[in-house]
């Protein structure tokens, strides 16, 4: 099976599921659907908890399943709101309208035992391709390199492609993860380990690098230091639906953008 025929394997049983799930809950129009990526979910999660609190009678429903999953949810009818934590691509921008939500750092990750503390974008492409196989190569100990990736149709994996890789391809041996959490998990445990997630969700427990001499934090990120950076958005198809523009409204006022970055996030604007 090819890597095309996974990911739509993949986004297949995403939007499959979506469906079933569906399903099983009462649509009775006063549920806000909204579905992708899964470095946005837990913001739009809370965001969502919040808006609930001032809104009792409606309710947002947060589902994963990846950046292109959700925009296909859209598209499909599936969702009200698509979340994707990567630019449009040109065949989907005439289709859908996009609204920055937030901006979000792309972390390099290691385990905190590992002694490099940075690394250029040229030795993050010759890691990550296979090039570089040992430690020793880029300042570390001497022991293999395991790279983590993110699967096919993730934003996260699309936006390290474009900000990193650009023509050069992911190693084939690199472990690739469903989720930012399984990437963090993997190389918690792992000394030999690289990955790359959502700055907002790194936490304390793994090692963020320096890229290109640059410290991936949110002034930074502000600054224009640190250049691995992406769009965080929502993705409606034509104009959002009254239901779907109140919550958006909510995500980008004062408050809503205020709880994005106390959680590491930088404000759309």
């Amino acid at each position: 099976m090819t890597k095309t025929q996974r990911a739509i394997l993949v986004l297949g049983t995403a939007v499959l599921c979506w469906q079933l799930c569906s399903g099983c809950r009462r649509d009775d129009g006063r549920t806000l659907n909204v579905v992708g990526s899964t470095s946005i979910q837990p913001f739009a999660e809370l965001l969502g908890q919040a808006y609930g609190k001032k809104h009792p009678d409606h309710m947002v429903d947060v589902q994963g399943g990846g950046s292109t999953a959700g925009v296909q949810a859209v598209a499909n009818g599936l969702a009200h709101i698509g979340m994707c934590s990567r630019s449009l691509k040109d065949e989907e921008r005439d289709q859908f309208t996009p609204i920055i939500v937030a901006r979000d750092g792309l972390a390099i990750i290691v385990n905190p035992s590992n002694p490099v503390s940075g690394l250029s974008r040229e030795q993050l492409r010759d890691l990550f391709s296979g090039s570089i196989k040992n430690w020793k190569e880029v300042g570390g100990r001497d022991g293999p390199v395991r790279p983590i990736t993110r699967e096919e149709g993730s934003g996260t994996r699309e936006s390290f492609v474009s900000l990193v890789m650009g023509k050069t391809r992911i190693s084939r041996a690199a472990l690739t993860q469903e989720s930012n959490g399984a990437v963090k998990e993997l190389v918690r445990g792992d000394p030999a380990a690289i990955g790359y997630m959502s700055l907002g969700l790194v936490g304390g427990e793994i090692k963020a690098l320096l890229v290109d001499g640059e410290k991936p934090d949110a002034a930074n990120v502000l600054t224009g230091g640190y250049k691995l950076v992406r769009p965080f958005l929502f993705v409606t198809k034509g104009a959002p639906t009254p239901e779907a523009r109140q919550f958006i409204t909510y995500v980008l006022s004062a408050e809503g953008q205020k709880a994005l970055e106390s959680e590491g996030l930088i404000r759309a604007q």
